[in-house]
């Protein structure tokens, strides 16, 4: 093997062989052990096992079918797994965590049967102008039922009303690599088979670097500073007070489904108006001022009530999942809800 070769060879292989590493990390130890970290997971997993079938090939043209057909294999649970860990710490979906294996129970037996029926060794144009194109529409299927999950996210982008944090960035780098890599391969017959292995090694170490860095306070600010301009809201200490009142006596915050036009709504005002009351007066976005209330009150439900389930207390006080309910606790109090109960004595 040629110099150059060996040096495409080790960079198009690296993503996959760190993507293992990372996938079993989720899978296995990612604090907290939460479902939605083993969907990452294995979204990783199947993603690499992909990769490294593509650059084997690649480098070794006369490699085992089996492992061919792994690789193709594994590729067809991409597009779900992505869209399990996306439902599963989204505020849409309630019961996600519990119709994912709903999907699997109709998908995983036909896989099988493809697999066991029709194997790639001996059905080679079958898969080739068949059963890859299945797979490939399995993929960009659920790509586009994650996509869906974080809408929300990407209207932010659009409107330029709100800022996004830094989960909101991470998320939004998962999909938008994980679309790049089901490109690349989709288009591989005018670009390159390998294309698809280089982009994965180069957004793996984009996502290493989120991973450390998404959990910090301070938010990726995607709002346009220039979008207000000099204009200034005249009786912003009014509004403030009148907001407050409303989301602590209604408890507005309970409703997992509200948003910056429905709070707006409330006291009567524009929802650009709103968000800006809340980017330059209180120095906060609309997800953050939310979520500031909400773990506020399950911190008092916590010291207060000593029969409360954890589970359920982010349900009760606004959230869809129990992930995002953790998230959200450790990123404004800086600990576990559990520790928290600990440290109060409880």
């Amino acid at each position: 093997m040629e110099v150059s070769r060996e040096l495409l060879f080790f960079f198009s292989g690296l993503g996959a062989f760190n993507g293992f590493l990372l996938s079993f990390y989720f899978i296995f130890w990612a604090k907290p052990k939460s479902q939605s970290n083993k969907f990452l997971g294995i979204f990783l997993l199947m993603l690499s096992v992909r990769v490294a079938k593509s650059v084997f090939f690649f480098f070794i043209p006369d490699i085992a079918y089996s492992f061919l057909q792994l690789g193709l294999t594994a590729c067809f649970f991409i597009g779900p797994f992505l869209y399990f860990y996306f439902a599963s710490i989204s505020n849409r979906n309630v019961n996600s965590n519990l119709r994912w294996k709903e999907h699997l129970y109709v998908l995983t037996p036909i896989i099988l049967l493809i697999n066991i029926l029709f194997p790639f060794e001996t059905n080679y144009e079958l898969w080739n102008n068949y059963i890859i194109k299945g797979i490939y529409s399995v993929w960009i299927i659920y790509s586009l039922f994650a996509l869906y999950q974080v809408q929300d996210t990407f209207q932010k982008i659009v409107s330029k009303t709100e800022t996004i944090d830094r989960f909101d960035f991470w998320l939004l780098s998962i999909f938008i690599g994980n679309v790049l890599i089901l490109a690349a391969y989709l288009l591989c017959g005018i670009t390159s088979y390998i294309l698809g292995a280089l982009l994965f090694s180069f957004l793996f170490y984009i996502l290493l670097f989120l991973l450390f860095y998404r959990f910090q306070k301070e938010p990726f600010n995607v709002v346009n500073k220039q979008k207000y301009g000099s204009k200034k809201i005249e009786n912003s200490d009014e509004l403030i007070v009148r907001l407050n009142n409303v989301m602590e006596n209604e408890k507005l915050y309970r409703d997992p489904l509200l948003k910056l036009q429905g709070l707006a709504s409330k006291i009567n005002i524009p929802p650009h108006t709103l968000s800006q009351l809340l980017n330059e007066n209180l120095k906060k976005g609309f997800s953050q001022y939310l979520n500031e209330y909400r773990i506020k009150e399950a911190c008092e439900i916590i010291k207060n009530d000593n029969d409360f389930k954890i589970e359920s207390i982010g349900y009760d006080v606004g959230y869809n999942s129990k992930s995002t309910f953790y998230t959200a606790f450790k990123k404004i109090t800086g600990t576990t809800p559990a520790k928290f109960k600990t440290k109060n004595n409880i």
